[in-house]
């Protein structure tokens, strides 16, 4: 078994992104088969604990306050909220949630408080808890470790090079700050980007290159198509080919062989064949249920018949 590395170069990268997709899957498949159980499939779901109002300006995002994307937002949900819906996603097989909220840093105060408490009614429940909520500070850090989160999910979404044509309202920097905040207090990291933004393919490269020389690979990086939303700076951009995805996926896969590879957002919009590639690619990770925060995901009964046709076991 070869070492797992954090010392790819750029170049390295390029190469095996480089290589015909056939031998690129074949390899990707290789290396999942020797770290990850063949048809093991880990569900997650979505739970927008606040949704919309949010200050920064993601040009993909439908929760801007800059855009009008008649999103209907809404303050923090109450406790017995949250519970309500993590319920539903145990009584649908489901064994882990993501907490979300529409926020550039996690507030002091109240609100992060009620963020703690969230995460352990969620887990008395049995559930894993995962969070994505911004930005976080060393001693919020400690805080959510304490209360047992089993993953933290901040998105670099793309490039160095490429991210001021994304995001202005906060920098690339900063967001390998919040990373680092999270492995230095021993918090598993998610992290991955968004396919289809204007990227080129460089910048596909270097988002990779850049997870995969992270202090530590993330424990699951989420690959996602872009779903344009109307009202938002990127609403008329093309969807990408699907085997674009496949191609990432199969890289990604072969720098960070223990990592999880979650095929996320835009699978709506896949075909079977293409979804069928990507697992065998090395994506061993979705996330399930109508929505995905604002956007549509795929329909639960399509998945099911999906997942049985291709012999997946969801975990």
């Amino acid at each position: 078994m070869k070492p797992i590395r954090n010392d790819w170069t750029l170049t390295q990268v390029t190469e095996i992104y480089k290589k015909p997709l056939l031998s690129l899957v074949f390899e990707a498949s290789c290396i999942h088969a020797i770290h990850h159980k063949l048809g093991d499939v880990k569900v997650s779901r979505l739970i927008s604990v606040k949704t919309g109002q949010c200050v920064e300006n993601c040009s993909y995002c439908a929760q801007s306050s800059l855009y009008n994307t008649g999103l209907k937002a809404h303050k923090m949900l109450s406790i017995a909220e949250v519970k309500s819906l993590a319920q539903k996603a145990i009584d649908d097989g489901v064994k882990r949630v993501c907490l979300s909220a529409s926020w550039k840093k996690i507030p002091e105060g109240d609100e992060f408080n009620k963020v703690l408490k969230l995460i352990k009614e969620t887990k008395k429940m049995g559930l894993d808890v995962c969070l994505t909520m911004g930005n976080v500070t060393e001693r919020q850090a400690v805080e959510i470790s304490k209360a047992g989160i089993t993953a933290y999910n901040h998105n670099i979404d793309t490039s160095e090079d490429y991210y001021d044509k994304v995001i202005t309202s906060r920098t690339f920097a900063e967001r390998i700050e919040t990373l680092n905040t999270l492995f230095d207090h021993n918090i598993q990291a998610c992290s991955g980007g968004i396919l289809g933004m204007g990227e080129s393919e460089n910048d596909r490269i270097a988002m990779l290159h850049t997870l995969a020389t992270l202090k530590k690979h993330p424990y699951t990086v989420p690959l996602n198509i872009l779903v344009p939303v109307e009202g938002t700076p990127f609403e008329n951009n093309s969807k990408i080919d699907d085997l674009e995805m496949v191609r990432m996926i199969a890289v990604a896969r072969i720098l960070m062989p223990q990592t999880n590879i979650s095929l996320a957002a835009g699978r709506r919009e896949m075909s079977e064949e293409a979804q069928a590639l990507c697992f065998l690619a090395g994506a061993n990770a979705v996330f399930v249920g109508e929505k995905l925060l604002t956007t549509l995901n795929a329909e639960p009964e399509r998945d099911l018949k999906m997942f049985k046709k291709l012999g997946l076991k969801l975990i």
